[in-house]
């Protein structure tokens, strides 16, 4: 049987390993004014990270088999239990012994290595730990009908008057999104509204095209409202933490994003209605009541949950850091039997690894000394503020469009805060601040991650909404266009001048 030719493994990734072995193996004149400064392990990490880029912009392998080689090829190459070969220790010519610095530490010729426990706690950084949490409580929440019964109550205010419908909907699946992946809560949706799209007729297909549409719309923009909404947030939480010490909590986030989301909810409602009304008078939602008989597993389920969520939005108040509320969850609910070995399996660990290898690129560049060598040979001063913001914003909204939003803020979001770092230390510092500094820069490209769904491809919801065959592709990018550039305006302002991070 002849085999299939694989343009993947034959073409792109002969081409992504030739990119990389170049930019470990060129003479440092290749690096323009950086060159001068260039250490060997810095090198490296170009090397490792233009990989990564590639490795996620082609799917080569899945993104979360990218990020784990990411973290292994930079634990032997860049940390300080690297290979033998590739750490040569600096010597006194005049004594012959290793030079130590003020540490006490060897010096070495290649430059700093780093530390292999900072790579290695990538995997269990508490941005993480603060995703894991929000799995767990979405398994449970599925696993006891607590997703079905939440959706029926927070549903029936809406009526049955399709306009009313449709907000519900988005409303619904937004606040799910907060709280629950963005693909899970697509697909449970789906299910919900099936029997709807079969009840309205075929001479209603526009309001059938804007039901369907409003599932990917909801979901990709519920995610902003909370740090563990989408991986995007949680990536720009976790290395403005490790990068540039800023901490933004739980109750912090939710509250400056949760009414950005409400207003672009209200915005997307409005569009869809103009461009797909309804012509039917009445839609009538039937989601089954959950009938099984309660044991004392469910008030388990329930109480924690609230209890988490209450902790969660008044993180000020008792001080307990979100990431340690998020275990509070797994460790209620495993000790009492309602999370079970089985139920482990369901946990979306492609994400937590994919999050990983993003934290484990923002500690290379950090640690190495890359960022500040970036920071360094780059005439901040010269910089428009607006611009910065603007060219960031698109490159990510574009690049959101084509790969997950997940590798996109992965790549971009550690070199935004070194760049941050450049402009804090410019003539262009105060106008910086004024737009939010480092947090207002990652959290806009956060935001303009999550706003990108012009495609099928674009993202899980988006390719779920497409697999009911009401929607078109010119359907999705019209409306996936004008949503992500009212978005991207939008959250420019609010980011930076409404709601500033402080």
């Amino acid at each position: 049987m002849e085999k299939k030719f694989n343009v993947k493994y034959c073409i792109l990734l002969p081409i992504v390993l030739l990119v990389t072995v170049f930019l470990w193996c060129a003479p440092k004149e290749c690096f323009g004014s950086l060159g001068d400064v260039l250490t060997v392990t810095q090198q490296r990490t170009i090397a490792i990270f233009a990989f990564a880029a590639l490795m996620w912009i082609f799917e080569i392998v899945p993104n979360w088999v990218t990020s784990l080689m990411v973290i292994v090829g930079s634990l032997l190459t860049i940390s300080n239990k690297s290979i033998g070969f590739l750490m040569t220790k600096a010597v006194d010519p005049a004594t012959g012994e290793a030079i130590l610095n003020a540490a006490g530490k060897p010096v070495f010729n290649e430059g700093v290595f780093v530390p292999y426990t900072e790579l290695m706690r990538a995997f269990a950084d508490p941005v993480v730990m603060l995703f894991l949490g929000g799995f767990v409580l979405a398994i449970v929440a599925s696993k006891y009908g607590m997703d079905v019964t939440m959706a029926r109550i927070l549903l029936k205010p809406f009526g049955k008057k399709p306009k009313f419908v449709l907000l519900g909907v988005l409303i619904v699946i937004s606040i799910f999104s907060m709280f629950m992946s963005n693909t899970a809560t697509a697909a449970m949706f789906l299910a919900f509204l099936a029997p709807v799209f079969a009840s309205l007729p075929d001479t209603d297909k526009k309001g059938k095209v804007g039901i369907a549409l409003a599932i990917p719309i909801a979901a990709n923009v519920g995610g902003i409202g909370t740090p563990i909404g989408t991986p995007p947030n949680a990536t720009a939480v976790g290395n403005l933490d490790s990068m540039a010490g800023i901490t933004i909590g739980f109750a912090e986030w939710a509250g400056k994003m949760i009414p950005f989301v409400i207003v672009m909810i209200l915005l997307a409602w409005v569009l869809l209605l103009v461009f797909y009304p309804f012509k039917s008078k009445e839609i009538v939602l039937e989601i089954k009541k959950d009938d099984h008989k309660k044991t004392y597993k469910d008030y388990v389920a329930w109480i924690t949950f609230a209890v988490t969520i209450l902790l969660w939005m008044t993180e000020q108040v008792h001080g307990i850091s979100s990431n340690i509320v998020a275990l509070i969850p797994l460790c209620v609910y495993t000790a009492t039997g309602v999370f079970g070995k089985d139920d482990i399996k369901e946990i979306n660990w492609e994400v937590l690894w994919l999050v990983a290898g993003g934290f484990a690129l923002g500690y290379a560049l950090d640690k190495t000394g890359l960022a500040k060598a970036l920071i360094e040979s780059i005439d901040f001063g010269a910089m428009s503020i607006i611009v910065v913001f603007v060219v960031a914003g698109l490159i990510c909204y574009l690049l959101s469009n084509f790969i997950s939003n997940s590798a996109t803020a992965a790549l971009l979001i550690p070199i935004m805060i070194a760049m941050g770092k450049g402009l804090l230390e410019s003539g262009n510092a105060d106008a910086f601040l004024a737009f939010g500094g480092q947090q207002g820069l990652s959290v806009f490209v956060a935001v303009c991650a999550s706003l990108a769904m012009c495609l099928p491809i674009s993202t899980p919801p988006n390719a779920i909404a497409a697999s009911t065959g009401l929607v078109e592709t010119k359907d999705m990018t019209k409306v996936g266009l004008i949503v992500g550039v009212i978005g991207l305006v939008l959250g420019f302002f609010w980011v930076t001048k409404w709601f500033p991070f402080a």
